[in-house]
């Protein structure tokens, strides 16, 4: 990694450096130049600095790895309930668990989780840790990144799994630098190496390509995970986990105070519907959607949409399906004028049955649907509507 600092025997205190910053990172303390912890790197100091009192240097870090064993998953909840990803994170850790032979672990934070920890105990978790007070009731950043800081130093996981969710992409970044470890976000694949490192797959470059990113000198191994992208876990009646209660402590420091928590009525919910039918830039107008609403209702599902189109607005973001909207798993997922942008496919392709209605036999939808139709979808719904409407009325 790269480090960038100042060599104060040859900083004359010119302050050319503070001028061109465009991150407003440095400042002159004793007439010396001083860079911020804000500092990106991007060494435009270094060549505007006439002195050369500016240098950036590579800098390579490594940890020991070898006290570090089995997998974490941070047991997210909202209001008392443990979210959905969870038990998705449950489900992809017992597998990576059992491929090194080591343990499951589970840690939950909340007021009042014991009856939410122990139902969770019930789907493979071997030990489950729970932090049960009123401070941790709703999720703020200080207490809950001071508490798991805590936990991961003493139990030393080799893998630590979050959910991709607005509580966890706050969460990740504070707890890979308090730990001294690297974070990939957004992953839609893990396994593990012929070296035992966690393989983490994510879209990159706007979801053009398929990284797959190792953290081979530092542990815990960190990645959050999309909802919708792993498989839920499946409940072991009889095989609950142990569950350990610990001390939240006096100590915790917590600089915010929740006046009040309102949420927001959706009337689409796209991570939890069954059917889905998408509408993308092949409708030709926003009018278009009246269709895919009208099949949407005969099917009883709810509507997506492609990023193209929301971009235009021609539709509300909440029904965004791909890497910048949400990612779905749906029984049945029917994509009409869509041409299948790799952003979008990485939010729907693990569907259970795809249908792909489309005039262009060469677009690349076609190439993960289970069902093809090349044709006019002005033409191919209201017949797909009819028929629908006169199976329901039989």
């Amino acid at each position: 990694m790269s480090e960038i600092r100042v060599l104060r025997e040859k900083c004359t205190g010119c302050g050319l450096c503070i001028t061109s910053c465009p991150f407003q990172c440095i400042s002159l303390v004793e007439d010396k130049a001083v860079i911020s912890e804000e500092c990106r790197l991007c060494g435009i100091c270094v060549d505007v600095c006439p002195e050369k009192a500016i240098e950036v240097e590579e800098v390579e870090r490594t940890g020991d790895v070898s006290g570090y064993s089995g997998v974490l998953v941070f047991g997210e909840q909202r209001r008392g309930v443990i979210s959905p990803v969870v038990y998705e994170l449950v489900g992809k850790g017992r597998e990576l668990a059992d491929k090194l032979g080591e343990r499951l672990e589970c840690v939950v934070l909340g007021e009042n989780m014991k009856t939410q920890a122990e139902d969770l105990a019930e789907y493979g978790v071997d030990r489950i840790y729970l932090f049960d007070s009123p401070l941790l009731a709703d999720f703020r950043d200080d207490p809950y990144t001071q508490l798991l800081t805590a936990l991961v130093k003493e139990v030393q996981p080799s893998i630590f799994l979050i959910g991709a969710t607005s509580i966890g992409r706050s969460l990740a970044p504070r707890l890979a630098i308090r730990l001294q470890t690297g974070l990939t976000a957004d992953c839609t694949g893990l396994d593990i190496d012929a070296e035992r490192n966690l393989l983490q797959t994510r879209p990159a470059f706007g979801g053009n390509v398929m990284a797959t990113i190792l953290c081979t000198n530092h542990r815990p191994q960190m990645a959050t995970v999309r909802y919708k992208v792993m498989t839920r876990a499946e409940k072991q009646p009889g095989q609950m986990g142990e569950i350990v209660l610990k001390n939240v402590g006096d100590a915790v420091m917590d600089r915010t105070r929740i006046l009040s928590v309102s949420t927001e009525s959706e009337d689409v919910s796209l991570t939890e519907a069954q059917i889905i039918v998408s509408g993308g830039k092949g409708l030709g107008s926003p009018e278009g959607f009246s269709l895919i609403q009208e099949l949407a209702d005969a099917l009883g599902g709810v509507v997506g949409a492609s990023r193209l189109v929301v971009d235009e607005g021609w539709i509300p973001f909440r029904h965004q399906v791909g890497l910048s909207g949400k990612t779905v798993r749906p029984r049945l997922y029917i994509a009409c004028g869509i041409s299948g942008a790799v952003q979008h496919l990485a939010g729907m392709q693990t569907s259970d049955v795809i249908v792909a209605i489309n005039k262009d036999p060469l677009a690349p939808i076609f190439k993960i649907a289970d069902y093809s139709i090349v044709g006019d979808l002005y033409e191919v719904i209201p017949e797909i509507i009819r028929a629908v409407k006169e199976e329901n009325s039989i």
